[in-house]
């Protein structure tokens, strides 16, 4: 999992208030926390369903509501069977 690319062109993420799409592919994607050591895994659970849950980080294009397109560090939780819940950019980076 570690370094690798991950496409996601056209897919539209929201988080709180803010609407974006991931227009470019997610690059130089890393683990941060996998199963117990994620702090909302009961919530996962709950919400989604049981299974390997993990939280990631990468690095992407993304276009932001009001139209500008800027690169963007990105964090979501993924399980296995259930996909990428939850996107968000954690930082934009220019």
């Amino acid at each position: 999992m570690l370094g690798r690319a991950l496409e996601s062109y056209g897919c539209t993420w929201q988080h709180g208030a803010m609407i974006f799409e991931v227009i470019g592919e997610i690059t130089d994607i890393e683990v941060i926390a996998v199963g117990s050591r994620i702090h909302d895994i009961e919530r996962l659970r709950k919400t989604y369903g049981s299974g390997r849950w993990r939280k990631l980080k990468g690095f992407a294009l993304v276009r932001l509501e009001d139209g500008t397109e800027s690169a963007a560090e990105l964090h979501w939780y993924e399980a296995h069977g259930l996909g990428k819940k939850e996107m968000k950019v954690k930082e934009v980076l220019e």
